[in-house]
């Protein structure tokens, strides 16, 4: 009975251990998610940015965009949006800018997200 006990709780040790270990050092890899899967995920994570968020903390946490577009602006500062998928609108095969939320960045920095990423800066 005690030599029972002894191995369930040395199996029990070790699992914890392992699913520690996992829970731990696991990132989510947005490129081998489903486009259901990276919806949520994008939504999640697009909630925690803060503003001046470099670009490269951005790229790393949400992965490639799905749509992309950079420019100068009239003030001369380096003005890239980068359209990630958060919403399903048609299920063509195809991500359109009305399936994605766009952020807006300013000389590699996160400015703003959301709709007015986009409207504002481009007039549409």
């Amino acid at each position: 009975m005690k030599k029972g006990f002894i191995i369930a709780a040395i199996g029990f040790l070790l699992y914890a251990i392992l699913a520690g270990a996992v829970l731990h050092f696991y990132t989510a890899n947005p490129e081998t998610m489903t486009w259901r899967e990276r919806e949520i995920f994008n939504r999640k994570y697009i909630g925690r940015l803060e503003i001046g968020a470099h670009r490269d903390e951005v790229l790393r946490l949400l992965g490639p965009p799905d749509i992309s577009e950079a420019r100068i602006s009239s003030d001369g500062r380096n003005v890239l949006i980068l359209f990630y998928r958060t919403q399903h609108v048609k299920s063509d095969g195809i991500t359109t800018r009305d399936e994605t939320t766009p952020l807006l960045f300013f000389n590699d920095k996160l400015y703003v997200w959301g709709e007015s990423a986009y409207t504002a800066e481009f007039g549409n």
